[in-house]
């Protein structure tokens, strides 16, 4: 199944995750693991920089595969996020489906300066 009916749901469950990105790889924030009969409405994407002096920029993609596989998609490519300060890179106005087997996997340009937090509703019919 690639998404349930959203007209016809039984559950909405409301999902908050967040991470520190204790490096420059990849990291998966959300991913919507192969045929789990859900669909996510991804709501907000924040980023904040707690570095006091530094600057660091953040890239969040779509991946078209399960935990961080397949090829990426850039929401926000090489953005920069200004020191103790926030970058809102999606949020209601701006939402969007992630459908089976997609993730949303982030890069930070430094270690230790960039948390990301994204809230979400996990949708099954």
């Amino acid at each position: 199944m690639a998404a349930p009916n959203i007209v016809g749901v039984n559950t909405i469950t409301g999902i908050t995750t967040y991470l520190s990105l204790a490096d420059t790889n990849a990291t998966v924030l959300v991913t919507n693991a192969a045929s789990s009969n859900y669909v996510y409405k991804i709501n907000t994407i924040v980023v904040a920089n707690d570095d006091g002096s530094s600057s660091a920029d953040i890239t969040v993609a779509i991946n078209d595969a399960a935990a961080g596989a397949g090829s990426n998609y850039a929401l926000a490519s090489t953005v920069a996020v200004a020191a103790d300060s926030s970058l809102v890179v999606t949020d209601k106005a701006s939402a969007f489906y992630l459908e089976e087997n997609r993730s949303i996997v982030v890069t930070a340009s430094a270690a230790n300066d960039l948390d990301v937090m994204c809230s979400y509703d996990a949708i099954i019919d």
